[in-house]
């Protein structure tokens, strides 16, 4: 019962916001953002912590501009999902416009296959639904949802522009089928991960648990690592969605210090976007939250 109740809420929400105009569905999303973000303590704990850890030499106005900043993205990024169904190719230079694709296409031309390195910035789910429709679609790794009927259709969604999605915890082999093909694959790496899955690099001068996955199969696969980020551009009201030169990689022989090296590499360019973009990353995640073993917690909550 319970299961259908939360598909029956997920998709009664999801298709109220699609009666709207875009507009007026950002607008409610953002609204929705606001106030869950002010009855969950949790959300509000952690990215402020988070921020105090990434700019302590901010003031607390600053770090609040941020978060109201990144409620507010996350909020569009809710009504730009529901709007999904009404983006074509078309119409989508209305609303995402493309910087750098010489450097995807460069990279796609190698015929090695791309690895799309992204993260949580902006509406980033819309990042990849806008590239299928420009004519370029990816798979792109999902962390399966509990509940399979929400999962199904919050997939049906991000599918519909000729994305497909790869489940993370089996992940390797349709990667490499993948990118053996030529194709694209899309990878969020800027969350916490597990240590069994992690190296540690430096994440604004903290050392963080970064998935090495994708290092590994760079390096296996010598597929190009290409980041790519959307943005909200308050001058043009539109998102940009920028790729830039693909990360060289280090090839030094030692397997496990050219994992560290590139992860690390990589997570430098996110840190860049972020610093570029402080209120469109996702603040409330606990991004340090794994430690080396014997190291005590990061988080006093």
């Amino acid at each position: 019962m319970r299961e259908w109740l939360e598909y029956a809420a997920a998709w009664t929400g999801l298709k109220l916001l699609g009666l709207l105009p875009r507009s007026a569905a950002r607008f409610t999303g953002a609204c929705f953002a606001a106030a869950a973000y002010r009855v969950r303590a949790p959300l509000r704990r952690a990215a402020l912590f988070n921020l105090r850890l990434a700019f302590p030499d901010w003031t607390d106005a600053q770090r609040k501009q941020a978060i109201r900043g990144m409620i507010r993205q996350i909020g569009w990024m809710a009504g730009e999902f529901s709007q999904f169904p009404k983006y074509t190719r078309d119409n989508i230079e209305r609303i995402v416009v493309v910087d750098g694709f010489e450097n995807f296409d460069a990279a796609r031309r190698r015929g090695k296959g791309v690895l799309f390195l992204t993260g949580h910035m902006s509406a980033w789910e819309l990042a990849p639904f806008a590239q299928a429709l420009y004519g370029y679609p990816l798979y792109f790794l999902v962390r399966p949802i509990a509940n399979r009927r929400v999962d199904e259709m919050i997939n049906a969604y991000r599918c519909r522009s000729g994305n497909q999605p790869i489940e993370k915890n089996r992940a390797a082999r349709s990667m490499l089928k993948v990118l053996g093909e030529g194709g694209t694959v899309g990878v969020l790496s800027d969350h916490n991960t597990s240590l069994e899955e992690s190296v540690f690099v430096n994440f604004f001068g903290i050392p963080a648990s970064t998935t090495s996955g994708l290092a590994r199969i760079a390096l296996r696969t010598d597929a190009a690592v290409v980041p790519g980020f959307l943005s909200w551009d308050p001058q043009r009201r539109k998102y940009r969605l920028r790729f830039e030169p693909a990360v060289e990689l280090a090839r030094t022989g030692n397997e496990e210090s050219d994992v560290i090296e590139n992860t690390s590499r990589f997570t430098r360019v996110i840190e860049d976007y972020i610093r570029a973009h402080p209120d469109q990353w996702l603040w409330v995640h606990k991004r340090w939250k794994t430690r080396p073993p014997g190291e005590k917690p990061i988080y006093p909550f």
